[in-house]
């Protein structure tokens, strides 16, 4: 099998069900950015971290691949004529979302209270989570906005949302195992 389908030339590509859409089409970005989360997930999961941690960013990195699916299928032929569901794989459920909720209440259990915003940074693992947190954010924006073109699995907002959150904890977690330096932003006064 190649690689290369040469398909793209002209600056268009398919979606699941064959629609062809320009490559800066608002669903091809709120795919591409997911796809771009879960490379930074996967840099943080080659980081020295917990056997758990390891665990459950492996398992949001195959929901990554699912809501990638998800958003990579045109709406019109989501459904094949003999009434199935043209993508064969378990959605987002609420599940999954309660994991990442779950998580980030194990996490903060040894955390202190925030008391203020903090800068990212301090370690390049910790630095890593406010990357992909940020990439994340940018995913829910693009998917929210295709969302109100094209209504989709509401459930994959909904992973986002904690999703971001999720890496803020972790974040925060690495900094405290990893003895980093938590900073807080102190706005100066005028």
């Amino acid at each position: 099998m190649k690689i290369y389908t040469k398909t793209g030339d002209k600056g268009t590509t398919a979606l699941f069900g064959g629609t062809r859409v320009p490559k800066h089409h608002i669903r091809i970005e709120s795919y591409g950015t997911v796809d771009e989360l879960n490379a930074h997930i996967g840099l943080i999961r080659d980081q020295k971290i917990d056997k758990i941690t390891a665990e459950v960013l492996l398992d949001i990195q195959h929901k990554l691949f699912t809501i990638g699916s998800i958003l990579a299928t045109d709406p019109e032929k989501a459904t094949l004529k003999n009434g199935k569901s043209r993508l064969n794989i378990p959605r987002i459920s609420e599940e999954d979302i309660h994991l990442l909720e779950t998580e980030m209440d194990r996490m903060n259990e040894e955390l202190p209270e925030m008391t203020h915003f903090v800068l990212p940074g301090g370690h390049q693992s910790v630095s890593f989570c406010h990357i992909a947190r940020c990439v994340c954010r940018r995913a829910e924006r693009l998917s929210t906005a295709l969302y109100n073109e094209e209504a989709f699995d509401e459930e994959v907002l909904k992973y986002l949302n904690r999703l971001s959150d999720y890496l803020f904890v972790l974040a925060r977690l690495l900094t405290k195992q990893l003895q980093a330096e938590e900073i807080k932003w102190i706005p100066e006064k005028s």
